[in-house]
């Protein structure tokens, strides 16, 4: 993984292009947006497994819109640590409290915030409303260890590569 976690971001609700997009080009958008995380992220089978298994909605016209886009970026993050039933979990939870795309700049803000924190980069973002409420402590805990994760497989990936030159 090749990236300064201070100058990760994702694009906000507002910033998604709400154009309608065909699944190939979702797939392109979503894997263009977490390249720097590491790795494939999304695949077009596993979007049509998402809109099968009712996790996101169907696209209309075969047109996928910025609430899916938004939707398939934060399930893209955190698939490697919470079950298909979490993020079900997770986005009942999110629509029972607020919009979804203030649920999505929030997260956007918390990973961003995580990252750079596990990095060193930035210090972490303390609460500014005072709130600490259970769906944030959940949201935080899946960014926590996804975080995590990121972390984990950089330091892997570094050992391996110290280990080669190490052997030449």
């Amino acid at each position: 993984m090749n990236m300064n976690p201070e100058e990760f971001r994702l694009p906000r609700y507002e910033q998604i292009p709400d154009v309608g997009l065909y699944l190939e080009q979702v797939v392109r958008y979503i894997n263009s947006r977490l390249e720097p995380l590491g790795g494939q992220r999304l695949t077009a089978s596993m979007v049509s497994n998402y809109v099968k298994q009712k996790l996101i909605h169907a696209p209309q016209k075969k047109l996928y819109t910025a609430e899916h886009l938004a939707l398939l970026l934060f399930i893209a993050v955190v698939k490697s640590v919470v079950p298909l039933e979490g993020l079900r979990m997770l986005f009942e939870i999110q629509g029972e409290c607020c919009s979804l795309q203030a649920a999505y700049d929030f997260f956007c803000d918390e990973f961003e915030s995580m990252l750079g924190a596990s990095f060193g980069a930035v210090p972490v973002r303390e609460d500014t409303d005072g709130s600490r409420r259970e769906e944030k402590e959940l949201l935080r805990n899946a960014i926590a260890a996804v975080v995590g994760k990121i972390r984990l497989d950089r330091n892997l990936e570094e050992y391996r590569k110290q280990r080669e030159e190490a052997t030449r």
